[in-house]
C-alpha cells in the first residue's frame, strides 16, 4: 500500500479532504522520523513501537577481491509490531 493509497483510504472513511490527511500524514512522518532522528522512541499502543536497534561493529569480507573491511558500529532505525498486531497478521 502506498502513501497515496492510505491517504484515500483514510478520507473515504472519515469524511476529510484529501489534501488536508496528505498533511496530516506528511507530518506525522516527520515527527517519527524527527523523534527517531533525536533519539527518542516513539510507541503507538496497539500498533506497534519505532524503535533505534543499535548494530555493533563486525568484520565483512567481499569475497571478489579477497579481502576483509571492518563495518563501524551503527543505529539503524527499525519497527516492532505489537502483539495484538502480530496475532492479528498471523490468524487473517
Amino acid at each position: 500500500m502506498t502513501k497515496a493509497e492510505i491517504v484515500n483510504e483514510v478520507a473515504k472513511a472519515t469524511g476529510i479532504e484529501k489534501t488536508q490527511v496528505m498533511a496530516v500524514v506528511e507530518e506525522f512522518t516527520n515527527v517519527v522520523k524527527g523523534s527517531i532522528i533525536a533519539g527518542n522512541p516513539v510507541y503507538l499502543r496497539g500498533f506497534g513501537s519505532f524503535i533505534i536497534k543499535h548494530r555493533a561493529q563486525k568484520a565483512a569480507r567481499n569475497i571478489t577481491r579477497k579481502t576483509t573491511m571492518t563495518i563501524p558500529a551503527h543505529d539503524i532505525p527499525a519497527f516492532k509490531p505489537s502483539k495484538s498486531f502480530v496475532n492479528a497478521v498471523k490468524e487473517k
